[in-house]
């Protein structure tokens, strides 16, 4: 038996080499210094046995345990890491291809992906299917040895920068809308894909819409079933609700309290008793969001999974995003649409502009409520009479508008 003194001290080493490794590498280093940079900067980290800690290492992860990942989260919390084009395939996308991938993805897919070699996207949103996400109309159709794809996403963050997405595509329109649907593996350099950029109120482009021209789709690159992609689709967006909410727990958040309450005192506001309880009310709301995702940092050390609660962590984010725009507009006033600045306000005003996005993105807070109600607390479902309807008799998303042509 491992002695517990003896793995403690190794524990501690470990940490104080993650540390130097990072001041090395990490110091001064801005958070987007270009795609090229980050790409190395990946590489650097997968070979110095720093990324994908906990992934199985016949995969190409590190195969140690939740101690090791969390030493190295602890310490870089200190360093502004240039992983952000990375989250989604880190996050979610290989989650995904571990858990339901065949060993042939797995062993294709995952070591290029953990070293920054291929970023990853996920396309599950359309215009027509939002939050019904089983709505969607883009479609796959079996053509002799390859699926061929047509259709339309959007809201997909780093499509622009990815070479690899993971796709949910109907591939029976004559069955139930949750039954029809299948989850592919897609080459977003094919030319039947086009990525357009889509610019929010930050003035930069976080989204995109794709579209989908006859792409042709083998069909080794099915995850998980044919017609079994809802289920697939559940996986990856649990792993997605879990990696925003806690993800965000580990990063600076511009308009947090501190920022705000420094913000007040440089203004005079601070000892105003209105701008005092809001302060306060914002303080609650940012301890219980840590609180809770530090129970579930805990959970999942101990292998734990969170599964739905999940969304319990995605919804505090995003009720906390909005709730700091509320404070940060009443202390700023006019400058908390002050964009052009890097620092100071300017910075607050362009995190309150992308606040919004929290409450949608990754799944609107009534779809999150809904989850939470009958997932995490057993209340009755809400009634859904098309569960049972063949998706092609459904008039839902743009199939309602061309019926009523």
């Amino acid at each position: 038996m491992t002695d517990p003194d003896d793995h403690a001290a190794s524990l501690e080493e470990y940490g104080r080499r993650v540390r130097a490794w990072l001041e090395e590498h990490a110091s001064g280093l801005p958070a987007d210094p270009g795609l090229d940079a980050a790409r190395a900067f990946m590489a650097a980290l997968y070979d110095a046995g720093y990324s994908g800690i906990t992934w199985p290492a016949e995969y190409g992860g590190q195969g140690l345990g939740q101690p090791e990942e969390r030493a190295f989260q602890q310490a870089a919390r200190d360093f502004a890491l240039p992983l952000g084009v990375f989250g989604i395939g880190l996050g979610m996308c290989g989650p995904t291809l571990l858990s339901i991938g065949t060993e042939e993805q797995k062993r294709r897919y995952v070591r290029p992906l953990l070293r920054g070699e291929e970023i990853w996207c996920q396309m599950f949103s359309e215009p027509g299917a939002g939050s019904d996400v089983a709505s969607l109309q883009t479609r796959a159709v079996l053509d002799g040895d390859a699926w061929v794809v047509d259709g339309q996403k959007v809201w997909t963050s780093v499509a622009r920068q990815a070479d690899f997405g993971l796709l949910i595509a109907r591939t029976d329109p004559g069955v139930p809308k949750h039954q029809g649907i299948t989850m592919f593996v897609i080459d977003m350099h094919d030319p039947g894909v086009t990525v357009r950029p889509l610019r929010d109120m930050t003035g930069e482009a976080h989204f995109n819409e794709i579209f989908f021209d006859g792409v042709r789709v083998a069909p080794d690159q099915v995850v998980g079933e044919v017609n079994g992609g809802w289920s697939a689709a559940v996986t990856t967006l649990l792993h997605e609700r879990v990696s925003i909410g806690m993800g965000a727990a580990r990063t600076e958040r511009p308009a947090s309290f501190a920022a705000l309450s420094d913000a007040a005192r440089e203004r005079g506001l601070l000892e105003d008793p209105a701008v005092r309880e809001q302060l306060v009310d914002l303080y609650l709301q940012e301890r219980a969001f840590d609180l809770l995702n530090a129970r579930l940092s805990q959970e999942v050390r101990a292998g734990i999974q969170p599964g739905a609660r999940g969304s319990v962590s995605k919804l505090l984010l995003a009720d906390l995003t909005l709730r700091s725009a509320d404070v940060a507009s009443e202390i700023l006033g006019p400058e908390s649409v002050a964009h052009g600045a890097e620092e100071g306000s300017g910075k607050i005003a362009r995190a309150l502009s992308w606040g919004p996005g929290m409450a949608l993105g990754g799944g609107t807070n009534e779809i999150m409520r809904n989850i939470i109600g009958d997932r995490v607390l057993g209340l009755p479902r809400e009634p859904q009479v098309d569960r049972t309807v063949p998706f092609r008799d459904l008039k839902v998303g743009t199939q309602e508008k061309e019926a009523g042509r």
